[in-house]
């Protein structure tokens, strides 16, 4: 989901800056949440691991430049279940920060691009979440078609996303649309990916029952809603 350098330029690329801005403002709006509810340094912990596996995400796993963008196994479904909805926030601005910064600089102007292409559809899965799982479901028990539900929402988001940033810098000619239709139709197959991959993790997570109640991990992993 890397904006490709170029396709957003001069002072249209002032649009992301604030994007970005208001991006950051609802991170920091759930992280004063979670500190409330978790505590401060249950939040640092998780936040720090997220970032880390971001990085890992970004740096270590298969990536392949497509159309306009490049192709990422971002697990966002994967994470928010896991770590919930601040760490992951955080997780994916650092992780995205520390990966430009000490491996690919070229992608620094592109920051709030690809921050805001991250963000805005990890808050709109989080409130399908809050619509689509029963109270009483803790996130370990929850089924393949919610897991579904959010991969599609959040990998859709940025697939949206991508177009909408490519679309406004480089317009509608027929090159640009065909970059962008190649993009998303590579996109898709990590709606097939992660929904196994989340189900896959929340059964090892019904087995390590040292994890329930743990700092490390969102409460709702393993309690339902309160």
């Amino acid at each position: 989901m890397h904006i490709e350098p170029g396709i957003v330029e001069g002072a249209k690329i002032t649009l992301s800056y604030a994007t970005a801005v208001g991006s950051l403002g609802l991170v920091g709006k759930v992280a004063i949440d979670t500190i409330k509810k978790d505590g401060a340094f249950s939040l640092l912990i998780r936040s720090i691991i997220t970032s880390l596996i971001v990085f890992c995400y970004f740096e270590v796993l298969p990536h392949h430049p497509i159309g306009v963008s490049e192709v990422h196994l971002i697990m966002g479904s994967t994470l928010f279940l896991l770590f919930g909805l601040a760490p992951t926030a955080i997780g994916l601005a650092a992780g995205l920060l520390l990966q430009g910064a000490l491996f690919a600089p070229a992608d620094l102007p592109q920051y709030g691009i690809n921050l805001t292409t991250l963000l805005v559809p990890l808050f709109a899965m989080s409130a399908l979440a809050k619509q689509i799982i029963p109270e009483h479901t803790a996130y370990k028990d929850i089924q393949y078609r919610h897991a579904l539900a959010l991969s599609t929402a959040y990998q859709g988001g940025i697939i949206a996303w991508v177009a909408f940033w490519a679309f406004y810098g480089q317009g509608f000619g027929a090159e640009n649309v065909a970059q962008v239709a190649s993009f998303g139709a590579a996109y898709l197959t990590v709606i097939i990916i992660e929904p196994l991959v989340d189900l896959a993790v929340l059964a090892i997570a019904k087995t390590a029952h040292q994890f329930q109640n743990s700092p490390l991990v969102e409460k709702r992993l393993y309690s339902a809603a309160g």
